[in-house]
């Protein structure tokens, strides 16, 4: 139904998402720092529903746009391309902020960590992106079941944001204290992330086999 390599594409992607410095990250890191493990473990609820939410919104209406425009494939496979690199730039650019310098966030009650949460994850650009122009790149027509593919692949990516919005969430004060330390440490992350979002958008943006299959 779904090719390997489409599952480890998306994976890989939703991997660089996750590790590169977002709305999610900066919320869940500040959340836990300031207000504990479990504000932050609620909060990522939240973001848990956000993510329910585009991929429902994915696999209803995807499928019909690109039976309706195949044309819609290219362009959403170019802008996809285009934010990956965005993102990478993002990574290394001078001066960029660590997100583990955390925001001072007044204490909330459980009910407000979680509408954060939600609230945080659908209005981050990146993640509105990665469904609207990123998990389509990953879906084969040819294969059938668009629909199947995209909740498939939407899983995938879900699975990994979680295990890697957990792992942060849990070791943020850690990492914090690690980081400020080693600030070595963060260039190399950043570094790393952006070789593989930079790798991407270049596959990406050079793959037009799919999008040939799109078309009637």
């Amino acid at each position: 139904m779904v090719s390997t390599a489409s599952v480890i594409g998306i994976a890989l992607v939703a991997l660089g998402m996750v590790l590169t410095p977002g709305p999610n990250m900066i919320y869940l890191v500040s959340r836990s720092i300031t207000q504990g493990v479990r504000a932050g473990l609620v909060s990522l609820l939240g973001v848990a529903t956000g993510f329910a939410c585009y991929l429902a919104a994915a696999v209803v209406g995807l499928t019909a746009v690109f039976t309706l425009v195949p044309a819609l494939y290219t362009v959403l496979k170019l802008a996809g391309a285009a934010y990956l690199l965005y993102l990478a730039w993002q990574a290394i650019r001078p001066g960029g902020r660590s997100p583990f310098e955390p925001e001072p966030l007044p204490p909330d009650g459980p009910w407000r960590l979680y509408t954060m949460g939600l609230v945080t994850n659908l209005l981050n650009p990146k993640i509105a992106v990665l469904y609207v122009s990123l998990l389509p790149q990953f879906v084969d027509p040819e294969r059938g079941h668009i629909a199947l593919q995209n909740l498939i692949l939407g899983g995938t990516q879900i699975t990994v944001a979680m295990i890697g919005n957990t792992l942060i969430t849990l070791t943020a004060g850690s990492l914090a204290v690690f980081l400020a330390r080693r600030p070595a440490w963060m260039r190399v992350q950043r570094a790393f992330m952006a070789t593989v979002l930079g790798g991407l958008a270049v596959k990406m943006a050079a793959d037009r086999s799919r999008a040939a299959a799109v078309t009637p």
